[in-house]
This record gives C-alpha cells, sequence and structure tokens, in this order.
C-alpha cells in the first residue's frame, strides 16, 4: 500500500512530522491530536540511504518499520500523508517537506527532537524559508530529558558515566534497595569478563527471529533495485520491525540469555554473531520497544531470581546509563563534535572494511559478519573493528561514517559519541577518560580468532607479526607526551620504556609499512 502523493488532504492545523527513528505510538507529537484537522506526515528520501552507503539491512529496517508504523497509524484514524520512496521524486526530507509545505500550508509544523542535528538543521531551514512555526518537542522516549541532562552537567569539570548512572538509578529508583543499590555495588564490571576458553561457548540459546512479511518483503526488493550497489546482504534479515516483535525480542532475551550476558558479555567467538547479547538496540533506537520496557523486564528478572545482578546490573547501565549519557554528550556538542580529531589521526579507512576481504582472522569475522547482517556486539565494535582504526590512525570522521553506514542500529546520537568518543578517543576524553588501546594479547585472551590466525599476537616484528601488536607500540610511541603521565594509561607507557630503541625503531617501521600498504590497496 502507498498512499498516493498528488492528494491534497483537508485543511491542515498541524503537520506531525515523524522520521523513520520516531516509530512509537506514545509519542508526545500524538497528544490532544485533531484527525480532522492534523496530518501526519512520513517520507522515505532516497538521500538517506546514500548521504553515507547506508547497508542493505539498516535501509530495510527503517523503511520496513516505517509502513508498519504508518498502518498502526490509519488503522487508528489518523491521516497520514507517507511519501513512498517509489511514489515521489524528492531526493532528501526537506526537499519534500518544502514541496508539500507549499502545497499544504500547514498553521505549523510538530517535530519530536530528531536523532540527528543534520536532519534538525535542515528541517528547520525548509520551515524558516517557508514562513511556518516549528514546534520541536522533547522526546519522552528516553529517560533523562535534554535540559536534565545539561543541569547534571552544569558546573562538572568533568563528564563521567558512572557519576551519571549512579544519578541515575536513584532518580528513577532502579536496582536500588533502601536508598542503597541492589547487591552491594554500582557495578559488577569485575564479574563480566569472562571467556569460553578452549572449549567455546557451547550450545548457544539461538535468538529469536521474525521471518520477512509481505511488507519487508516488498520493501527488501525495493531496496535491492534501487540500491543495487549499497553495502551488505540481506539473506539474513530477521530483525524485528513493529512493537510486538520487539516486545517478543526483549521477552526471547530475558528468558533466553539474559542470565549469561553479564560474564561473557567481552567475549568473542568467531562465526557466533550474537552469542548472550540482547539483539534490541535497533528496535530501541527506532523506538519500537521503550526503554522502561527493558528495564523493568530486567529487574523483574533479578527480584524473582532468574538472573544474577552482574548480569541484570549491566544490561540496565546500557540502557539507563550509557544510551542516556552519550545521547545526553551528542546534544551538548554538536555541530562541531563530528569534527573532533583530538589524535590527529589522517590514515584512510582501509578497504576491507566494506567487504571483510582480509587475512586478519579476528577482523575477517568481525568485519564479515557486519556486512553480511549489518550487526556486531558491543566489544567486536570496540575492541576489534574500533580498535584496529585507533591504532592504525584512521581519519574519525571516516569510521564515524563507516559505523553509521554498516549497522542496523546505528543513529547519530548513539553512533557519533560511541566512535569519536570511546572507540577512536576523538574528543581528547570527554566522553571515555582514556583511549581504549590493546595488544593482539587483548583479543587472543577474549576470543578464539587467533588461533587459525597467520599472525602472532605474540610478536611486533616479522612476517607474521600481528598487526594489532605492531600498531599497539607504534600507537604508543607516537603518543607518549599525551598519554605517558595519564592516571589510567601510565603503566602501558612504562612498558614503552623496557623497549630496546632498535627493537621499537623497527617496530615503527613496520608500522608505518603496514599503513602505507593499507592505503594503497
Amino acid at each position: 500500500m502507498t498512499t498516493d502523493p498528488t492528494h491534497t488532504p483537508a485543511p491542515v492545523r498541524r503537520l506531525l512530522l515523524v522520521l523513520g527513528d520516531q516509530l512509537n505510538r506514545d509519542s508526545r507529537l500524538f497528544d490532544d491530536t485533531e484527525p480532522d484537522r492534523d496530518l501526519v506526515w512520513l517520507c522515505e528520501a532516497p538521500a538517506e540511504a546514500t548521504h553515507v552507503p547506508s547497508h542493505k539491512a539498516r535501509t530495510v529496517l527503517f523503511l520496513s518499520a516505517m509502513r508498519h508504523f504508518r498502518e498502526r497509524l490509519t488503522k487508528a484514524g489518523l491521516r497520514v500523508r507517507y511519501l513512498a520512496l517509489d511514489a515521489h521524486e524528492h531526493p532528501g526530507i526537506d526537499a519534500a517537506l518544502a514541496a508539500d509545505l507549499d502545497r499544504l500550508q500547514p498553521d505549523e509544523v510538530c517535530l519530536v527532537q530528531p536523532g540527528e542535528h543534520r536532519l534538525h538543521a535542515a528541517i528547520a531551514a525548509v520551515c524558516a524559508r517557508a514562513g511556518v512555526p516549528l514546534r520541536v518537542l522533547e522526546d519522552g522516549h528516553f529517560l533523562c530529558p535534554l535540559p536534565d541532562f545539561a543541569s547534571w552537567a552544569e558546573g562538572r569539570k568533568e563528564l563521567r558515566l558512572e557519576h551519571f548512572y549512579r544519578w541515575m538509578r536513584k532518580r528513577h529508583d532502579v536496582l536500588m534497595d533502601d536508598g542503597a543499590p541492589a547487591g552491594g555495588a554500582w557495578n559488577f564490571d569485575k564479574d563480566n569478563r569472562k571467556t569460553f576458553g578452549k572449549q567455546g561457548p557451547g550450545l548457544l540459546p539461538a535468538p529469536l527471529g521474525f521471518a520477512p512479511d509481505a511488507v519487508t518483503q516488498e520493501v527488501m526488493q525495493l531496496v535491492e533495485e534501487r540500491f543495487a550497489d549499497a553495502p551488505g546482504g540481506l539473506d539474513h534479515f530477521d530483525w524485528p520491525v513493529t512493537p510486538a516483535q520487539a516486545q517478543a525480542a526483549l521477552t526471547d532475551f530475558i528468558d533466553h540469555r539474559l542470565a549469561a550476558f553479564g560474564p561473557y558479555q567481552d567475549a568473542i567467538w568467531t562465526g557466533e554473531p550474537y552469542l548472550y547479547h540482547a539483539r534490541l538496540s535497533a528496535a530501541l533506537n527506532l523506538k519500537l520497544l521503550d526503554p522502561r520496557d527493558a528495564i523493568d523486564a530486567a529487574v523483574a528478572a533479578y527480584r524473582a531470581g532468574r538472573a544474577p545482578i552482574a548480569s541484570v546490573e549491566g544490561f540496565v547501565r546500557q540502557i539507563l546509563g550509557w544510551r542516556e549519557y552519550v545521547r545526553g554528550i551528542y546534544w551538548q556538542r554538536m555541530p562541531g563534535y563530528l569534527e573532533r580529531n583530538a589524535l590527529d589521526a589522517h590514515q584512510p579507512l582501509p578497504a576491507f572494511y566494506w567487504s571483510g576481504d582480509t587475512d586478519y582472522a579476528c577482523l575477517a569475522d568481525a568485519v564479515g559478519q557486519v556486512v553480511a547482517r549489518g550487526y556486531g556486539h558491543h566489544i567486536q565494535r570496540l575492541m576489534v573493528t574500533g580498535l584496529f582504526a585507533l591504532l592504525l590512525g584512521v581519519e574519525p570522521k571516516q569510521v564515524h561514517a563507516w559505523y553509521l553506514a554498516m549497522f542496523v542500529d546505528a543513529v547519530e546520537w548513539v553512533e557519533a559519541p560511541n566512535t569519536l568518543g570511546m572507540s577512536q578517543f576523538a574528543d581528547d576524553g570527554l566522553l571515555a577518560s582514556k583511549p581504549y588501546a590493546a595488544s593482539g594479547a587483548y583479543i587472543q585472551r577474549m576470543s578464539n580468532c587467533c588461533a587459525d590466525c597467520r599472525y602472532d599476537p605474540k610478536q611486533a616484528v616479522g612476517e607474521t607479526a600481528c598487526p594489532f601488536t605492531t600498531l599497539f607500540w607504534d600507537f604508543l610511541a607516537r603518543h607518549r607526551e599525551r598519554f605517558s603521565g595519564h592516571p589510567r594509561t601510565a603503566l602501558m607507557w612504562r612498558n614503552l620504556e623496557r623497549l630496546e630503541p632498535a627493537r621499537l625503531q623497527a617496530i615503527r617501521t613496520q608500522a608505518a609499512a603496514l599503513r602505507d600498504a593499507l592505503a594503497a590497496a
């Protein structure tokens, strides 16, 4: 079903603009709606799939979820103006909106705070040129309104997740017992760093997937035709595209994987893309799933004795703490945040990030999985794909563009701070207090990737030297002045001092050759 874009509805009081990551029916946008006078407006814009080369699965997820949302709105009796991708010729949301403002002449445009500064600025500019008032509403999906985050951050010498997280736990009375943290501690990271050992993870509970229905199949065909050159494939597409599916995915995680999520959340195993991870971030970021429901379900499992505190607290921290924290930082520091490059990194992103075609076993597995599925769990993102880009010295904007393009759950408010701040340290410690730098030994310890790799994580020089290890020591040398006195990183730089000058020079020579080879590939 496609809405006829040439149809002119009755006079419009409010144009209710819905973006592709705002698919919650309880949105404040729909408060006091008058169906006879208000018009809900959605647009499938090709530019949203091309301003970065969006993974086919990411584009399908957004478009399918939008079309299912349109069905829910029309069944609820709301007037909907839906510009389907194959039913209009406008390249971007701004051009489509400008044409409709001219034709529809609404009294005002109403919009929930977008998830991307670029879109917010474009929509505001269109409305200003058309002389139509724009009202931007606070997004009630989140648990920390942006003004509240600004109040919390005001006057602090540094922003740290741990402080914010404890404030949020108290504020929302989550995992609290008589004013104290449940289990006697605020976090249980020390319990959540287990590996699978040589025996591997064993039989894993497969996450609930959803076979594409008719709507999704139609979108998949459209995407294959319109964006044939886009990266990625659709063979594994089984993401939730409705609130009912998202709720079912949450229940499946709570029942089958939450208990083991904590201990093994930092583990990696080749050929196992999901392990005990939740696979809920895409549903949360498109607002098919309310974060309160996810938190409540996890806490209820702990209270019922079905999941240990370490697993539940780790899951809650990701949603109540980290997710809200990075959103606050994003909107405080945009638009300049995307230009940050504190480590003066300018290396091009290696070509294999778009194909997975490399003989580095851990990267072939992690990137290959992203290409195939549009997904990688958090430790693959931070300590494999992100770590290699950090050590190599890739320009942060290129790393940001890759994550935004290739992951189905990528929306800029959450992706940019995670990439530029936590992964690449491009914001000079605003988000995270230290760079997440490590050698190949870390990957060897947390995974089985090194077992069949031609590179040896113990070697930094020679034909079989692990590129992570070579680049790690070179990273320490390049940034000695910045970090050698840092209280959380000084130990690594003291280890650098133990290297013989000749050996360090050999490492740095090999690192330079590696950079040249990857840039030329």
